[in-house]
């Protein structure tokens, strides 16, 4: 952990550039610390989310709550907000990454979904759920899985994140917020304070979350796939 925090301070994951960093004497960059909103977990206050919604749209790598746990998210047509998130997490190039939707509808627009795959997810959504499904054309090819050409779909059952993504008024790239070298996401921001300040933009905390990543299921094919198991139940999945 050391070691990621003294890369990050040396400026290796925070973005030259935007309203996180200025410049420093002969041009160095002088990097802030991330911008922290305490927002209310049943009551978000709008005037907040706008302000997390415009440094979305600056290019900013955010930390938010979901139904499940803490996770990173950016802009979906931000690449390099993107080529950051996957620092910081560590992807390698063949990383599925998930997008965060705020209905039906908005999946439909970024995934190929056929009449079974649209139940289950209905059935489904929103909850801590992670459904794999074929990318249609709509999604940015550098989004969807390298070889599979498949995306990992997410709508959350969290006041917060909806909130957040009916704001900002399209889906989030995302990942669970896991720091290098550690087994569990983050369930509470405050206790990484010093990691999370150096490596991303904008902080919402929304309270404790838990620790427990979300169900992954895989609808790619003709039958469900259970990829892994987690804070969802999988009872109606067919499985």
């Amino acid at each position: 952990m050391r070691d990621f925090i003294a890369g990050i301070i040396g400026g290796s994951l925070r973005a030259p550039s935007g309203p996180g960093c200025r410049r420093g004497p002969e041009s160095a960059f002088e990097f802030d610390v991330a911008d922290w909103f305490e927002i209310h977990p049943v009551n978000p206050q709008k005037r907040t989310l706008a302000q997390v919604a415009v440094r979305l749209r600056q290019g900013a790598v955010i930390a938010y709550p979901t139904d499940s746990c803490y996770a990173l998210g950016c802009q979906l047509e931000d690449k390099q907000a993107t080529e950051r998130l996957r620092r910081i997490r560590q992807f390698d190039r063949h990383h599925q990454f998930t997008l965060v939707c705020r209905d039906l509808s908005e999946i439909a627009t970024y995934a190929r979904v056929d009449n079974w795959q649209f139940r289950l997810l209905k059935q489904h959504t929103p909850g801590p759920y992670t459904f794999i499904l074929n990318a249609s054309k709509e999604l940015p090819r550098r989004i969807a899985h390298e070889k599979r050409k498949t995306v990992g779909i997410r709508v959350p059952e969290n006041v917060i994140a909806q909130a957040l993504l009916e704001t900002l008024g399209e889906p989030l790239i995302s990942g669970t917020l896991i720091l290098p070298g550690e087994d569990h996401a983050v369930a509470a921001p405050g206790e990484w304070r010093e990691a999370l300040d150096n490596a991303v933009d904008v902080v919402i905390d929304g309270g404790y979350c838990g620790t427990e990543p979300t169900t992954v299921v895989d609808l790619s094919g003709e039958a469900p796939v259970l990829v892994r198991r987690g804070k969802g139940v999988t009872d109606r999945l067919g499985i």
